[in-house]
């Protein structure tokens, strides 16, 4: 199969798009040919059988000048490829359906999300299959919906010796967001603070859209105004293959997320052999036996705080049981390859 995948970003430094560099090389491993056009081309070292083309937002083009190297592209190159899978982004579904319709290609939409838009709507009319991860990822009733789980590098995200942390060491990771929800857990740990436990907590992330650099003002505002500076750290964004070694570093990981989706960092985190606290309804059911341990109610920081400590104190057994269950899961159900296998015998199907 020849594959065109099309993606915001590739760049393996990024923070948040960096995974998508590692899924492109899996692509690879089982396709003749991979072509990409992506909005923004950073660094990457991919296989031979793969070519890039940028639209050019990292020269700042415009708007309009992407649309058209966009459909530039999708004609020159349309030998080098039968079959289309977009990622997120269902603008490129809309814009390229009438060229991809007239030259016959199949179309994919991978969406894992729990917004539903016209532009959504519209896109799957357009689609032959929908891709998503969990039924909460894509909230539209329809046939071409295809659930195919996660995409994480589990040897990659993989346990090791923790360090013995002189206090317990909570984590969280993601953009500084209302979508993610921060200062729930900010809210949470000056509950804990005010009850005389010890910790230390790493939020690692950073704002970008003007909205979420707003929110993060509240953040930091918010932690200084609760007397919290010496528990709370804010890393900053880090790119997508360090935040393996910050989450060696700590004890437990916490989601607070709103966004409805099975998000990887929450995944990668369960991976490394982390429990995790979640309030995302897209992880309902993937814990198994253990969701009612480990899903707080979203927007409600006395009940995150009611449950890290039962996290944080457990015994070393059920601890290691914990993790290990944590890791079996993602391995069985959200590995790279088995993600990649299932999308390439679909689309050749």
């Amino acid at each position: 199969m020849k594959l065109l995948i099309i993606t915001q970003k590739v760049d393996e430094r990024d923070e948040v798009l960096g995974f998508m560099h590692r899924w492109i090389e899996e692509f690879a491993k089982h396709c003749e040919a991979i072509t990409v056009i992506c909005l923004e081309e950073g660094a990457h070292h991919l296989p031979s059988n793969v070519r890039i083309f940028s639209l050019g937002k990292e020269h700042r083009r415009s708007r309009i000048l992407y649309v058209l190297r966009f459909w530039y592209f999708i004609w020159r190159e349309r030998v080098a490829y039968d079959a289309i899978f977009v990622h997120m982004n269902q603008i490129y579904v809309l814009l390229g359906w009438p060229v991809w319709q007239l030259l016959g290609k199949k179309i994919s939409l991978w969406y894992a999300h729990g917004a539903v838009s016209a532009s959504l709507r519209l896109a799957e009319k357009m689609s032959g299959i929908i891709f998503t991860s969990t039924a909460s990822g894509f909230r539209i009733q329809s046939p071409k919906v295809r659930i195919v789980g996660q995409g994480i590098d589990t040897d990659y995200f993989a346990p090791s010796a923790r360090p013995e942390n002189p206090v317990p060491k909570i984590i969280m990771i993601g953009r500084l967001s209302p979508a993610k929800d921060q200062a729930t857990l900010i809210q949470a740990l000056e509950i804990l603070m005010h009850e005389g436990k010890k910790f230390q907590a790493d939020i690692v992330g950073s704002a970008g859209t003007p909205e979420q650099k707003s929110y993060a003002e509240s953040l930091y505002h918010m932690v200084e105004e609760k007397k919290l500076g010496s528990f709370i750290k804010f890393v900053g964004g880090v790119p997508h293959r360090e935040i393996l070694k910050h989450l060696r570093q700590a004890d437990i990981f916490v989601n607070p997320g709103l966004t409805g989706s099975l998000d990887k960092a929450g995944l990668e985190a369960m991976a490394t052999g982390l429990s995790m606290l979640t309030c995302n309804e897209a992880y309902d059911g993937v814990l198994g036996d253990y969701r009612d341990l480990l899903m707080f109610q979203k927007k409600n920081p006395a009940d995150l705080a009611k449950k890290l400590p039962v996290l944080l104190h457990m015994d070393a057994p059920s601890r290691t049981r914990l993790c290990q269950s944590m890791r079996a899961i993602v391995v069985e159900h959200h590995r790279i390859e088995g993600l990649v296998e299932k999308i390439i015998a679909i689309l050749a199907s």
